[in-house]
């Protein structure tokens, strides 16, 4: 794939680009399996076919650095010397990002918005987070500096719906503070429609709420897993109950209901999550017994579960950190014969396999969630080692 922005060197955020797609899967898969050789029975892992992704047009979530003047607005990413680089038709995003830029750079002259400059910490708008739904509706976040802007925002919607026709949710999230991450800790809804449906599940997005940035390999990773699920044991019973742990807004555990599941649980910290999760399992028709959403820390719910709850099988989703070695050690004590564990950092996951004896990698795949880049998706089916 051709890159006008990587060829100029005005980015290199995929720096895998050089390579043929193949050759980034094989070596992906062989970084893999490298990461996880340490880990007992790691040897033995039969590893699918990793699943692909489209080459471009595949990033269905953006997180764009607004730079330039007023006049003059940048939307892409920070360059070296710390201020905006513009990325005009970028090929990773999907084409309904790409097709509302023009229009929100407009926007942003219209308002007379001041772009945010890192190096002297002036001015107003420092990000725009944009989301693609279903039917390519998009949520369209704008991060300010203050709460200054958001009335003149609130009454420029209808300007906004003419330049980007497709806004579907609008907010102003508010970040004060000079700090490296995106966006800050207070959100305010300017439209009527508060979640964004996803093209994925039947899901649904909040503001707040962590969604993939690749809908078309998130669809393969929930397929992926509810297949490992669904599997019978070696007894021939059906699986019947799952956990979904750091369940976001439902991904896994909704695909799990849809492939049969009588009874899914979800745990994750957000509340705004969990809403989500809860709205797209009654659009779904799943009643409150077939599919519950808990606002919880993952770790700590599942500790003061009594035994007798534990169910057939937990899915754990975590952040880059990992799980842990709290909820390491209670999965590799409870009694839950199947474990799958989706992670987005390898040196984590070998951490965390190695610290759950009790349980034997079986399966695993790739999932090239973000293509061009090192980054990758690991997604392993664990078994209980029988005594």
């Amino acid at each position: 794939m051709r890159c006008d922005h990587f060829d100029a060197r005005t980015c290199h955020s995929c720096s895998l680009l050089p390579q043929p797609y193949e050759r980034q899967l094989t070596g992906k898969v062989e970084a893999v399996a490298a990461t996880l050789s340490a880990v007992p029975g790691a040897g033995e892992i039969a590893w699918l076919a990793p699943a692909s992704s489209p080459e471009k047009g595949f990033r269905t979530s953006a997180k764009l650095v607004v730079g330039g003047t007023r006049r003059r607005p940048t939307l892409g990413i920070l360059g070296p010397d710390r201020r905006g680089v513009d990325l005009p038709g970028c090929p990773i995003q999907h084409p309904a990002i790409n097709r509302a830029t023009p229009g929100l750079k407009r926007f942003i002259r219209s308002l007379d918005l001041t772009p945010y400059d890192v190096p002297t910490k002036r001015g107003e708008l420092k990000n725009i987070l944009i989301t693609v739904g279903a039917g390519e509706r998009l949520m369209i976040r704008f991060v300010l500096r203050s709460r200054e802007r958001v009335s003149d925002i609130r009454a420029a919607l209808p300007l906004l719906r003419d330049l980007v026709p497709s806004a579907h949710v609008v907010t102003a999230n508010i970040h004060p503070t000079h700090e490296a991450i995106v966006e800050g800790p207070d959100e305010i809804i300017l439209t009527r429609a508060r979640t964004l449906p996803l093209a994925v599940e039947g899901l649904e997005l909040g503001p707040r709420s962590f969604a993939q940035t690749n809908a078309s390999v998130a669809a393969a990773l929930y397929e992926q897993a509810a297949a490992w699920a669904s599997q019978p044991f070696a007894d021939g019973r059906a699986p019947e109950s799952l956990w979904d742990l750091y369940c976001g807004v439902g991904g896994f555990a909704l695909a799990c209901a849809r492939a049969g599941f009588p009874h899914v649980t979800g745990v994750e910290v957000s509340s705004g999550a969990i809403s989500s999760a809860i709205s797209a399992a009654r659009h779904a028709g799943l009643s409150r017994s077939a599919a519950s959403f808990i606002a919880d820390d993952a770790t700590a719910w599942a500790r003061v579960q009594s035994p007798e709850d534990v169910p057939d099988v937990i899915v754990v989703n975590p952040p880059r950190r990992g799980i842990g070695a709290d909820l390491a050690a209670f999965l590799n004590e409870c009694s839950a014969p199947r474990i799958i564990y989706s992670s987005c950092n390898p040196a984590s996951l070998a951490t965390d396999l190695a610290a759950m004896p009790t349980l034997r990698p079986v399966e695993g795949r790739l999932f090239d969630m973000f293509p061009h880049t090192t980054h990758v998706e690991t997604a392993v089916l664990m078994s209980r080692v029988k005594d």
